[in-house]
């Protein structure tokens, strides 16, 4: 291009950027966009970017150790955290006991909740409508109330306290089964498996089953029916469900605070609040930046299965014909399944707490031990409340 022709090149380019400018300036969309810019930057980019910061400069009062200047750059955090005596303790245990129980929980929730989306939204299921909005309850629960109804059950003599309900009615609950793996995992289940049943369910409920009975026409067994047609239907929203539920998992902190430190079972979580509350906030921001990776990982392969999951749209011409399997006399024994989840997950642990709170010796059933004291009680001899919670100030 010659001289000239550059110029000129450059005085029409201009004028044309100008007006795509002021048309885009006139979008609403685009100003809206620009707003979710700024906010994601302040609210996200800016804490990821200072964890990654304070995980490689020199923090305040580590001058000693580190041998260089405060705020200066090192890797002092990063050799210390993964390539050290301390690392077992700092990263590499928590790490495996993560990946462990997130991997557990997944495949337990899959498990129940393929279970009970089948029989809500695809049998007869006596209660059916009941269920469908009953089995969600457990997930707007907060974790930690499983874990305290948990301990007040199964609490035994490995910490200091009352004791729990079946160690004061003479049943001595194991290590094992009171604290660690056993409890987050059982808990977890429970809490994740109505995320499951709601995912599946939308999924099931897009299926035509038209599909299923030309298949049935043609010969086709059950288990060809089940492999060829519905879990490659469904295939997306098992994988998103898992996907989200790991990402949760790896960051959740009630569960092992409340029952794997008794034990010293630690987490990536759990590790992160103990270099924090003992002030190494480099090795703090390592484990914070391990932690980021894995959700910054499972979000991507989250969106990779939204975008392969438009190749398993079904179209038709007619509406979703949807049709469920009877039961017959099947169908009030199969209420049993549902309905012993909800014992688990709701009932049960609400009850346990409330319970708790209406006794003075824990797991003694005389009615000589239920008491209103703590709630509308005067004069009370506990360290806590002098009066009933509902008469404090």
């Amino acid at each position: 291009m010659s001289y000239q022709a550059e110029i000129c090149h450059r005085k029409t380019a201009w004028p044309k950027m100008r007006h795509t400018l002021s048309i885009a300036s006139h979008e609403p969309a685009n100003w809206l966009g620009a707003l979710l810019l700024m906010l994601f930057s302040g609210i996200i980019l800016a804490p990821v970017l200072s964890v990654l910061l304070n995980a490689a400069r020199v923090q305040s009062g580590d001058k000693g150790r580190t041998g260089t200047a405060e705020g200066a750059f090192t890797a002092y955090y990063l050799l210390r955290t993964v390539a050290s005596r301390m690392s077992d303790l700092l990263l590499w245990t928590p790490l495996l006991n993560t990946l462990a129980v997130a991997v557990s929980i997944v495949v337990g929730a899959l498990v129940v909740g393929i279970t009970l989306a089948w029989l809500i939204y695809r049998t007869d299921i006596a209660g059916r409508k009941g269920f469908a909005t009953l089995l969600i309850v457990p997930f707007m629960l907060p974790s930690w109330t499983f874990a305290l109804a948990w301990t007040t059950l199964f609490k035994n003599h490995a910490i200091g306290g009352q004791p729990g309900w079946l160690e004061a009615m003479g049943i001595q609950t194991p290590k094992w089964m009171a604290y660690g793996y056993f409890p987050i995992v059982i808990i977890m289940t429970l809490h994740y498996t109505p995320l499951v049943i709601l995912i599946l369910g939308n999924a099931l409920r897009r299926i035509d089953n038209q599909m299923e009975e030309c298949a049935r026409v043609l010969g086709a067994s059950r288990n060809v029916i089940a492999f060829k047609i519905i879990i490659p239907l469904v295939r997306p929203a098992l994988l998103s469900a898992s996907l989200l539920i790991f990402a949760d998992c790896i960051g959740e902190f009630a569960l092992p605070y409340i029952l794997g430190l008794p034990v010293h079972f630690d987490t990536l979580s759990t590790s992160l609040y103990r270099a924090i509350s003992t002030r190494q906030f480099g090795v703090a921001a390592v484990i914070a930046t391990v932690i980021m990776l894995m959700g910054m990982i499972t979000l991507l392969l989250d969106m990779k299965m939204l975008r392969e999951a438009k190749r398993f749209v079904t179209v038709g011409g007619k509406g979703v014909m949807e049709r469920r399997r009877s039961l017959g006399r099947g169908r009030i024994l199969a209420a049993a399944v549902p309905l012993t989840f909800i014992l688990l997950g709701v009932a049960i642990p609400l009850l346990t707490l409330f319970l708790s709170t209406v006794m003075l010796l824990p797991g003694r059933f005389t009615a000589d031990n239920f008491t209103l004291a703590y709630w509308i009680g005067h004069n009370l001899d506990t360290v806590a409340l002098h009066n009933g919670i509902l008469l404090m100030p």
